[in-house]
């Protein structure tokens, strides 16, 4: 069977086009006979052209064209004529074609989902036939725009000195993190591959090895629990600099995104953007990822409350927690005591024991808390929020971690809730001089915030042989309303901090040997200072493109248990692979 050779795409044809000869090629959307006319219309990735067939061609043409279905794969041919009931929600609404030809490359079922963007369809049967569900326009807009961003991505970076690199995919596992996806190896059987969930160690091995300064877009592996903006494999724009500091960095990253916005959505976005340090972040917002389109900022009451006699304040203040609260404003009418009690439910799954409530009129401030605190206390309090007639206030005491959680929750889903996130504004900021050191409550021990190689602020450097708890780190995020773009720090070259570092984290040396050995040796052979940063590249695609999961914005997406759809991934193996392998599979009990 010939293929007709294609004159437009079926969403380019326009009143200028009337009276040429064309040939289109695509998927019949729908198919209507009146009659003497049958009207089909004609879908490709980049929109849809109605296309006439009418009594005045062969009767074998005609009838041809009567067999069309949804989904049938056609070419043709025919002039561009002007539509008399014209469509103004097409861009080819003033057009159609009458057709002189036409061949059916093939026919098709009828497909378990319908191929039209407002289609409410489940999201396991969507991800099933998503071959289907990829025909349709915002999905092929989505891929159109990833590919575009990718594109300008490496456009950019050429254009300020980086070099692609492709690092390995098959690498040593180093337990950190998120577990590792481990792959077997059948030439050295019983050792194991993990596939890298960054390219962490392999790109400063590049800046010892002279490469200056490199990008890639990069597959990366984490087996850890799914989300709307997790997958088990994602992919980042992954980049690192020599002979700079953070400010260098920051630099280049800010040029990068005022050109995404400018180009991806026409919108110039000013620099330099706010930089708030961790600690501001988290005392005003409760999040290192703040969403400033709103207030609603925390507010500490820990003094205020220190002496009462509410023992759910007292025994959080008592164990070195703390009393914090944020003011919605106006909003005590409009969230009645059954909305209340479900927020309440809902901070409990960040920690919370409960939440304390109170509603400001004009002349009294009404509390859950009423029989512990005098009318004049319950004043005071709301005066310290800058509280307003018909403002709500909402308090949560405990551990400093978990106030945070809960407010930075709090403010930003009330936020939504109300109406107020507007999405065609975009706040980016940076939250910077993060903690070198985080807290393990579970097991009380301390671990690298990042990872082991960033660097402290050099006023910070000696902490780490005195109290390295109290080091802040040269790490950076950026962030855009509320979610995480990406993060980087500068990294340490010295290797006399670098033993510091390992020591500080109470890392033997058969630890350091068996997890960063291979850097360790590369570093003892003359280390540039360097530093990087690494994005989600689908998480970007899902803001910019105002999508809700990043599965709207990968073409092959994996379910919430990890599994693609498609093909049925992950599957059982043979016997005998196993065998090559030396695995055997134990019987789960």
């Amino acid at each position: 069977m010939s293929v007709y050779k294609r004159t437009h795409m079926c969403g380019e044809l326009r009143k200028e086009n009337i009276g040429e000869s064309v040939v289109l090629n695509g998927w019949i959307q729908k198919r209507r006979n009146l009659g003497g006319l049958i009207f089909c219309d004609v879908r490709d990735k980049t929109g849809i052209t109605q296309v006439v067939f009418n009594d005045q061609i062969p009767q074998e043409l005609f009838e041809r064209a009567d067999k069309l279905r949804s989904e049938y794969v056609v070419g043709i041919k025919g002039k561009v004529m002007e539509r008399e009931s014209k469509n103004a929600d097409l861009p080819t609404g003033d057009i159609e074609v009458f057709a002189d030809d036409l061949i059916i490359y093939s026919e098709a079922d009828t497909p378990p989902i319908y191929i039209k963007d407002d289609d409410n369809v489940d999201d396991n049967l969507r991800l099933k036939y998503r071959y289907l569900d990829l025909r349709k326009k915002k999905m092929q807009d989505n891929l159109t725009f990833r590919h575009n961003l990718a594109k300008l991505t490496r456009d950019y970076f050429a254009e300020n000195g980086f070099t692609e690199v492709e690092t390995p995919v098959l690498i040593k596992s180093t337990p950190e993190g998120a577990r590792d996806y481990l792959v077997p190896s059948r030439v050295n059987q019983g050792k194991f591959y993990a596939l890298p969930q960054s390219p962490q160690m392999f790109k400063q091995l590049l800046m010892v090895g002279g490469t200056d300064r490199y990008v890639q877009i990069v597959k990366c592996f984490r087996d850890e629990d799914l989300r709307a903006d997790r997958q088990p494999e994602f992919t980042q724009i992954d980049l690192e600099m020599s002979f700079v500091d953070v400010d260098d960095v920051i630099e280049i990253q800010e040029g990068y995104l005022k050109r995404v916005f400018k180009e991806m959505k026409g919108i110039d976005i000013e620099t330099p953007f706010p930089r708030i340090p961790y600690d501001e972040a988290m005392n005003r917002y409760g999040s290192d990822k703040p969403d400033t389109r709103v207030g609603f900022e925390l507010n500490d009451i820990t003094d205020m409350v220190a002496g009462c006699g509410f023992k759910v304040f007292t025994d959080a203040i008592a164990a070195g927690g703390s009393v914090r609260g944020i003011c919605i404003t106006g909003a005590a009418e409009s969230y009645t005591r059954k909305k209340i009690d479900k927020l309440t439910e809902q901070v409990k799954s960040y920690g919370a024991k409960g939440m304390v409530w109170m509603k400001v009129a004009e002349n009294e401030v009404t509390s859950s808390v009423n029989k512990f605190f005098s009318p004049e206390e319950l004043k005071a309090i709301a005066d310290r929020m800058e509280a307003k007639a018909g403002d709500l206030i909402l308090i949560i005491s405990d551990r400093n971690k978990v106030v945070y959680d809960s407010l930075g929750f709090l403010r930003r889903h009330i936020a939504d809730e109300l109406g107020l996130l507007d999405d065609e504004q975009y706040n980016l900021l940076w939250v910077t001089d993060f903690p070198l050191f985080e807290h393990d409550e579970e097991t009380d021990t301390y671990h690298a915030m990042h990872h082991p190689f960033t660097s402290p602020r050099e006023e910070d450097a000696d902490l780490l042989k005195t109290d390295p708890t109290k080091a802040k780190a040269k790490a950076y995020d950026i962030v855009l309303n509320g979610v995480e773009l990406g993060g980087g720090s500068i990294r340490i070259h010295d290797r006399h901090m670098q033993e510091d570092m390992f020591r500080a984290l109470d890392m033997s040396q058969e630890d350091i040997d068996e997890k960063f050995g291979f850097l360790v040796e590369a570093f003892k052979y003359g280390t540039p200072p360097h530093g990087g940063l690494a994005y989600g590249l689908d998480r970007l695609v899902m803001l910019l493109t105002g999508e809700k999961s990043i599965r709207e914005v990968i073409a092959f997406p994996k379910n919430q248990n990890a599994q693609c759809m498609v093909s049925e991934a992950p599957g059982v193996v043979e016997e005998e692979q196993l065998d090559e392998l030396g695995i055997k599979i134990k019987e789960q009990e």
